[in-house]
């Protein structure tokens, strides 16, 4: 069972808490949308200064929104329009500092001014992405990037 953990505001530390959180989650589900739902949930209540968390899934050539945590959402993404269709397009994380300067930008929520948007790729097909705004400018960074991918790939794993 699912139990909150405090975490120390370290989070090089806390990072792999809360990728054992995960673990502890998704072991023995295999209901995508369970699964993707609790993730989102998870990655919502560890991280801090965040808007939006969540999951866009492929469909149809195009990105469309999945389980989240925030307000209501853009619905569809083109592939390779803004941040969250350059990273399935280019399968490459977009870590992005300042949503204002990325060309093509997708304002779902004006309030929005940094996201990080990793790529899911399942047996060498898109499966969709994990993007993540926050209303703060350059609030992610290398670090973030390293464990959300870890996020990803232990996901991938129970898909």
């Amino acid at each position: 069972m699912f139990q909150t953990i405090s975490y120390t505001g370290n989070r090089e530390q806390d990072y792999p808490i809360m990728l054992k959180q995960l673990h502890a989650l998704l072991d023995g589900e295999t209901d995508v949308i369970a699964n993707l739902s609790n993730a989102s949930a998870l990655l919502n209540s560890f991280l801090t200064d965040v808007n939006w968390v969540g999951f866009y899934i492929w469909k149809e050539e195009q990105l469309v929104l999945g389980p989240f945590q925030g307000l209501p959402a853009c619905i569809r993404i083109p592939n390779g329009r803004g941040v969250c269709g350059t990273a399935i397009k280019e399968r490459k994380t977009q870590l992005v500092p300042d949503v204002q300067a990325f060309p093509g930008h997708i304002a779902c929520d004006s309030a929005s001014r940094s996201e990080i948007v990793v790529p899911i790729i399942v047996q060498g097909k898109p499966f969709g992405v994990l993007d993540i705004d926050s209303p703060s400018l350059e609030r992610f960074d290398q670090v973030d990037q390293q464990y959300l991918e870890q996020f990803v790939d232990m996901l991938i794993s129970h898909l």
